[in-house]
């Protein structure tokens, strides 16, 4: 046998996962625990996001997410 069969009905704890202000995740995304996201981040739908991008302010896509444009500063709504 190649693993303990309780091992799937004991509880893990998994690292927290940070999403700063203003950020949009994009349908079926996927964060993994760890991953933290600056404020104004846009993750395309359907990334796996397996690394943090705390600098903010760009779109990010793919599997593994990385940085697709980076955006200019947030201005709000005006």
């Amino acid at each position: 046998m190649n693993h303990e069969p309780d091992d799937y009905f004991s509880y893990r704890e998994a690292e927290p996962i940070e999403i700063g202000d203003n950020c949009w995740l994009g349908a079926n995304s996927i964060i993994l625990p760890a991953v933290r996201l600056g404020q104004h981040t846009v993750v395309a739908a359907g990334s796996v996001v397996t690394k943090s991008f705390p600098e903010g302010d760009v779109v990010i896509g793919g599997n593994p997410a990385r940085v697709i444009k980076t955006l200019g500063p947030y201005r709000g709504n005006k």
